[in-house]
């Protein structure tokens, strides 16, 4: 089966060789085709090019682009969209003054999402996770990961990871799963750490491993929840099991987690709303990619990780919609893109870049996502007719996606404007 698209106005983000990323003022740098045609064998990228350079093609469907763009679809790397019910209740509650930390310490937040899921059957998590699914692929989402860490018993985080695999068979989006146990300690912890790790290490861990239910190992590496030896215990518990970290570190406060992530060799630093010179130092140089969540920033008023700094200093940036029920409830990656250019002075290049090569660099498939490069997967945006890219964030509110393909097909169709 082979798709020719035609006329289009452009064609972003072309990389004739493979790449894994961009670092530094590399970002700012987004090849495109102006006046392109692209082709499309079964799932794959077969070709492309300036039109003045059009093969003759006998395509089983050859779709006329005028005025559209097409790009590759967002890679979010950072995701928690599989949980029950929502937090609107602590919406409130932080718009009348209490912070993230005084909802927690009243049994919110994350131990308030625990104990709901906990009481919900397998099935109705399922239920509930496929519709934000289904959400995302319609956004332009190609490529998610998604973390357990909502359980924070046995059996809980056991149900939420067989919830990931399950919709990873049902859905053409390809999705990575992160193994989040130590996302806080549950109650009956409170006052004993090294228990709930003996039981995330020695009960969860070879029962995960057993069913092959995750691709990576996840801890909240944090003041008040996590700390740094806590965090590098589990990270070294998860390389035993051939799971590597992607770690949540620097919400709140820099306790140089970043380092010990980097010693570890982490595949991603996740949220870093503060950031200190040891911090970018440490991530000079390595394999370990920063990602940001500007929704979460947005969403409960905290500071924006500083993408100007970072960039400046040649790190990569990536960026991921942190989408769950208390800090994030949208996994809506043109909003992060657009929240980005406007709250974190990142120019739409870089913040495109950030949200498909070095967001599929971020959940470990840079080899087949994330880019316009022939051979890798035909997961692309076709966006409504357009005046220039830059009118994605620009217009941060209005849907201009017109299609969008998973694995060579048409999974999502809207009228232009």
């Amino acid at each position: 089966m082979q798709t020719l698209f035609i006329n289009i106005k452009e064609l972003l983000q072309v990389r004739e060789t493979l790449i894994e990323k961009v670092s530094g003022s590399e970002m700012a740098i987004l090849p495109t085709i102006k006046n392109a045609w692209l082709l499309i064998e079964n799932e794959t990228i077969a070709a492309f090019g300036p039109m003045e350079n059009c093969p003759k093609i006998n395509a089983d469907k050859t779709i006329d682009a005028k005025g559209k763009m097409i790009l590759p679809s967002w890679c979010d790397s950072h995701t928690h969209i599989v949980y029950v019910g929502n937090r609107e209740q602590e919406f409130v509650d932080r718009i009348n003054g209490l912070t993230y930390e005084e909802i927690a310490n009243r049994g919110g937040g994350i131990l308030n999402s625990a104990k709901k899921l906990n009481e919900t059957s397998e099935e109705e998590i399922y239920n509930q996770s496929k519709k934000r699914l289904e959400e995302v692929i319609q956004q332009g989402t190609g490529a998610v990961e998604i973390k357990s860490g909502y359980g924070l018993t046995v059996e809980g985080e056991l149900k939420m990871l067989r919830v990931i695999k399950k919709l990873a068979a049902n859905y053409p989006i390809i999705i990575k799963a992160t193994f989040l146990g130590a996302h806080a300690f549950p109650l009956a912890y409170k006052e004993n750490h090294a228990g709930y790790i003996d039981l995330l290490i020695n009960e969860m861990l070879p029962k995960i491993a057993q069913e092959k239910l995750a691709d990576y190992i996840d801890a909240f590496c944090e003041t008040g929840y996590f700390s740094v030896e806590e965090t590098e215990r589990i990270m070294q518990a998860g390389k035993q099991y051939g799971l590597r970290s992607k770690i949540h570190v620097n919400q709140f406060t820099a306790i140089n987690g970043i380092a010990a992530c980097v010693k570890h060799n982490a595949l991603s630093v996740d949220h870093l709303e503060i950031v200190t010179d040891e911090d970018i130092a440490a991530l000079k140089d390595s394999e370990t990619m920063p990602v940001a969540l500007p929704s979460c920033s947005y969403f409960i008023s905290i500071p924006y990780t500083p993408a100007r700094k970072m960039i400046a200093a040649g790190l990569p940036l990536a960026l991921a919609s942190d989408f769950n029920p208390g800090t994030s409830p949208s996994g809506n990656m043109n909003f992060v893109v657009a929240t980005a250019c406007i709250k974190m002075k990142m120019t739409p290049e870089e913040a495109i870049n950030a949200a498909t090569i070095n967001g599929a660099y971020a959940m470990g498939i840079s080899a087949t996502h994330g880019s316009i490069t022939v051979g890798k997967k035909a997961n692309l945006i076709i966006t409504k007719p357009l005046n220039s890219i830059y009118e994605l964030p620009y217009s941060f509110g209005t849907d201009l996606i017109e299609q969008v393909l998973l694995n060579g097909k048409i999974i999502s169709s809207k009228k232009s404007r």
